[in-house]
C-alpha cells in the first residue's frame, strides 16, 4: 500500500510540475482529416552492396509509416505520390590511421537519386543535397567485426536518408496543399 501511495504522489507531482512549467496534453486537430498516401517502389541498386536496395526501402517505408500527414499504402494507383528511385553510390574510405599506416576509421557514403511522381500532374523535387550523406565507423582487426561496423553504418544512413526524405516530402505536399510556391 505504501508503494501505490508513493506512485501516486510521484504522479500527482509530476503532473502539477508540468503544469507550472507549461507543459500539457493537447490534441492535434490540425492534422489534415485526409492524409496525402504515397507509394514507395523498392529502390534500384546501382552499387555493388548486395542487399542494400532493400535496406533502404524498408527505411523509406519504417519512415512513412509513423503517424503523421503522410500515409503509405501498398498501391501506387491509391496514392497521390509515388516514390521511386536507385542508390547510386556507397563509397568507403579511410578517415584516420595508425603509425603503421593500418585504418582506424572508415567513412561511408551513400547516395540516392529519387523520383517523387504526382497523380495530379504536377512532379515535386527533392532537394538533392539532402540526398547524400556519410557515416563514420571503427575499423577492427577481426574482419567480421568490421563488416558488422559497416552494415550497422549503412543502416543507420538508409534511417537518416529516410527521415531526411520524409521531411522533404511533407513540406513539398503541405506546400502542394496550402498553395504556396516552393524553393
Amino acid at each position: 500500500m505504501r508503494r501505490f501511495a508513493r506512485a501516486a504522489v510521484t504522479a500527482w507531482l509530476c503532473v502539477a510540475l508540468g503544469a507550472g512549467c507549461g507543459y500539457r496534453v493537447v490534441g492535434y486537430r490540425g492534422v489534415s482529416e485526409d492524409p496525402t498516401r504515397v507509394s514507395i517502389r523498392t529502390l534500384t541498386n546501382d552499387t555493388l552492396e548486395p542487399g542494400l536496395e532493400l535496406i533502404v526501402s524498408e527505411a523509406m517505408r519504417r519512415a512513412f509509416l509513423h503517424a503523421g500527414r503522410i500515409r503509405l499504402v501498398e498501391d501506387p494507383a491509391a496514392a497521390d505520390y509515388a516514390l521511386s528511385g536507385r542508390i547510386v553510390e556507397v563509397r568507403t574510405l579511410g578517415q584516420s590511421f595508425t603509425a603503421n599506416v593500418r585504418a582506424l576509421e572508415f567513412t561511408v557514403t551513400m547516395r540516392l537519386q529519387l523520383d517523387v511522381e504526382a497523380r495530379a500532374g504536377e512532379t515535386p523535387g527533392l532537394d538533392a543535397f539532402g540526398l547524400a550523406e556519410t557515416e563514420v565507423y571503427l575499423a577492427s582487426a577481426d574482419i567480421e567485426l568490421s563488416r558488422k561496423n559497416r552494415n550497422e553504418a549503412l543502416r543507420r544512413l538508409a534511417k537518416l536518408l529516410a527521415d531526411r526524405v520524409y521531411d522533404q516530402l511533407e513540406l513539398v505536399t503541405s506546400r502542394a496543399r496550402s498553395g504556396a510556391a516552393g524553393p
